[in-house]
């Protein structure tokens, strides 16, 4: 059986992508996610894709929690909005990341749960992981659209039966203030 290293943004996303990648392949978790804005964030959402690997007793490797990475490649393209340029190359880091974990460890391929959720641009992701493979030792990236086949409601029903935290933006901080602005938009004056 082929090892994989999946890279998860949150244990919300990842249930029905864990279900359903177990069934053919050796899965380890990877949780990289600099962009998460403020370490009260990043540690909910750490702990809870901990319960998640423990309650399906899986691996799971902690990245660094690196935020001025993540500031430095995409705090200029802070102006390009939710689902822009700036979402693709915080893509394409937690990628690039992913397989240099997966060639450490001996992985043979790797995935991400980004794709299952319908606010995320497949392509977009596909791309970064196509991108993130070409500098890879040979790792190779399984291109996915989780959200089909009634995934995405599949994986909130389960992170339902879980009791995730489930949050209501990515994690950057530029996401947090985007939707600030939509909530404020809809006050009545």
């Amino acid at each position: 059986m082929k090892h994989l290293l999946l890279h998860a943004c949150c244990a919300p996303c990842s249930p029905y992508v864990l279900e359903k990648l177990s069934r053919e392949y050796r899965v380890t978790v990877f949780f990289y996610n600099p962009n998460i804005h403020g370490p009260d964030e990043y540690g909910l959402r750490l702990e809870e894709i901990k319960r998640l690997c423990k309650a399906l007793k899986l691996s799971l490797i902690e990245g660094p929690y690196d935020p001025e990475r993540f500031f430095e490649r995409v705090g200029a393209l802070e102006h390009t909005g939710e689902g822009g340029q700036r979402c693709g190359e915080c893509f394409q880091l937690r990628l690039e990341e992913t397989f240099r974990i997966a060639d450490r460890v001996g992985a043979d391929m790797v995935a991400t749960t980004l794709s299952v959720s319908p606010h995320k641009n497949v392509e977009q992701i596909n791309r970064a992981g196509n991108l993130a493979q070409a500098d890879g030792q040979g790792v190779l990236f399984l291109e996915a659209d989780f959200k089909k086949k009634d995934g995405y409601r599949k994986t909130c029903a389960l992170a339902r039966d879980y009791d995730f935290y489930r949050q209501d933006f990515c994690g950057c901080s530029f996401s947090r203030q985007e939707r600030e602005a939509r909530k404020d938009a809809h006050r009545p004056r």
